[in-house]
């Protein structure tokens, strides 16, 4: 099977889980097409049996620029059986849960697009990376005072193990 992994990525976590995904298809006897929605040559969906969509939500929505793609390929994407990886903070924790599946939700209705499987994927947290003001809004608004390490440079939440079992049930049906 040949899986394309559309993905976006603007700090590096979704980058880093459709890479994540790329090997977890690959180790498991399928070919996987990684491309970034940013940089398209040309988006060819010929010879392609299956397709993982990834991309994170920053300020409740996800990348402008993947969405319009997503909406552009709409029909040639519903041919195939599709995995939407939605990646957010709010994601890792119980309370966030509901409004992560609505920056879904409203992703869905904005481009047409009715994935056959789903997951909200837990991103990360860069602290090392954040100017002051950055560091505010990440602390204030985005982790509401949620738990974590603030000193550590990087605080990943993705659960690898969920990933790797979502995408291997996506593969066997």
């Amino acid at each position: 099977m040949k899986v394309l992994i559309l993905y976006a990525t603007v700090e590096g976590q979704t980058g880093k889980i459709a890479r994540f995904a790329a090997e977890d298809i690959r180790k498991r006897g399928h070919e996987a097409v990684l491309t970034d929605a940013e940089s398209p040559t040309e988006l060819v969906l010929d010879g392609i049996d299956a397709v993982i969509l990834a991309a994170p939500v920053h300020q409740r929505r996800h990348p402008r620029n993947f969405e319009a793609l997503i909406a552009a390929k709409r029909d040639d994407l519903s041919e195939r059986p599709v995995l939407m990886l939605s990646v957010s903070l709010n994601a890792a924790f119980a309370e966030g849960r509901d409004e992560a599946a609505d920056y879904l939700l409203e992703m869905k209705m904005r481009t047409g697009l009715e994935p056959d499987a789903e997951m909200l994927v837990p991103g990360a947290v860069r602290t090392g990376e954040y100017d002051y003001f950055a560091m505010q809004v990440v602390r204030y608004v985005v982790m509401r005072n949620r738990d974590y390490d603030r000193d550590a440079a990087e605080h990943e939440f993705t659960d690898w193990d969920a990933l790797s079992a979502k995408i291997g049930a996506f593969l066997d049906d």
